[in-house]
């Protein structure tokens, strides 16, 4: 018998109890941005390629769903992020001249898993800052992103710091190295040493000797110490390695702080900052933020800009489960002061689940330690068990 109702594979739905814990971290995340100042924001599920792909890194491309409007015979794509989205409604639809603040949550599509027992359907949330370009936007960001997961339960979070700006400086240096700009970022990415001193071999002695300590300046804070040591000081690099103190410090009892100056993740679109943030359980970082000035300029109106996003399903599987909600058992019936006393109840946010009649309610997230029953002309409330 062929087995019609199998899912794609990494393709899964999600069952009641795991689809409340992950609602309600959504509304109290989406609650708590707001409390900084964010607006919500829906962007559609999917746009045309050219459109949802403007700015953004092979990476995205590589990762999203595509396929042709019958409407209009173009290309479209399903969205794999909401980032360029959503700085495509700030330039183009919102148009302010103010800073903004925007967050936004919905599921995205990945056209392969990105590790091996992830959704290709993350549920993602995040907040973007535009309109400001000074450090304190990237601080605002990274304490939100923090806020969030304590907000979780987490409390054992490391904080991952990282800067494009030290291999641009590096980069703009030598014309030979900016030529092999894609080759030395996924050496770097991959800590790939061996690889990188071979492609390094004809560059400028100063160029090199830079490039071959990048994948070396991984620990805590002591590697920015080491960083201006070995490194040429540049003003890029003096500048990036400042920002990253700054952000250290800004972090300093809220996580771990780390510093690796060759993670560079996002480095395709990213223009400043970055950061990744790691909790027990999981290989990757559960939230990654950064800024990328530049992606605005792809819809017409290059805007500062900088923020997060995580994924709630990731981050709602490494969570207990959630417990029973309390819930009140009342019979079926159309009498109006059953009714009224039904909705008296809903209206202080109680729960209260009528029995249809022959059947027994067998419901995973409810548990009915009461009932709303019918004695002496009155409907009273009765503790069970």
């Amino acid at each position: 018998m062929p087995t019609n109702w199998l899912l794609p594979e990494n393709i899964a739905d999600v069952l009641p109890s795991e689809a409340r814990k992950i609602e309600d971290l959504r509304r109290r995340m989406l609650d708590n941005f707001r409390l900084y100042g964010y607006e919500l924001v829906m962007p559609p599920m999917l746009e045309y390629v050219d459109s949802l792909l403007n700015g953004a890194g092979a990476d995205t491309d590589l990762r999203t769903f595509k396929l042709v409007d019958q409407i209009s015979g173009r290309m479209l794509g399903l969205r794999a992020d909401m980032t360029t989205q959503v700085a495509r409604i700030d330039a183009h639809l919102l148009n302010r001249e103010s800073v903004t603040r925007l967050c936004y949550a919905g599921s995205v599509l990945h056209t392969r898993p990105s590790g091996l027992h992830a959704t290709r359907e993350p549920l993602q949330i995040g907040a973007e800052i535009y309109g400001h370009a000074g450090l304190e936007a990237d601080a605002e960001i990274q304490e939100l992103a923090l806020a969030s997961l304590a907000m979780a339960g987490f409390d054992d979070v490391r904080l991952d710091l990282s800067h494009v700006g030290v291999l641009r400086a590096i980069l703009q240096e030598d014309a030979a190295a900016a030529r092999d700009e894609q080759a030395l970022y996924a050496l770097l990415r991959a800590k790939d040493s061996p690889g990188l001193a071979a492609l390094t071999a004809g560059y400028a002695p100063a160029t090199r000797a830079a490039l071959l300590a990048l994948p070396n300046l991984y620990g805590d804070v002591s590697v920015l110490a080491e960083a201006r040591a070995v490194l040429p000081p540049l003003p890029g690099i003096s500048r990036a390695l400042a920002e990253l103190a700054a952000l250290a410090a800004s972090a300093l009892g809220r996580a771990e702080v780390a510093i690796d100056l060759a993670d560079l993740r996002g480095y395709q679109y990213e223009s400043g900052a970055m950061f990744g943030l790691y909790v027990p359980g999981l290989p990757n970082a559960v939230a990654r933020g950064g800024r990328y000035d530049h992606v605005g300029e792809a819809f017409g109106r290059a805007r500062p800009a900088t923020g997060f996003s995580l994924d709630l399903r990731e981050l709602a599987r490494l969570l207990p489960g959630a417990e029973r909600k309390h819930a009140i058992r009342a019979p079926w019936g159309n009498a109006p002061e059953l009714r009224e006393r039904i909705a008296a109840l809903r209206a202080l946010e109680e729960i209260v689940i009528q029995s249809l009649p022959g059947h027994e309610d067998d419901q995973d997230e409810f548990e009915c330690d009461r009932a709303l029953v019918f004695e002496d002309g009155n409907w009273i409330l009765k503790n069970l068990g």
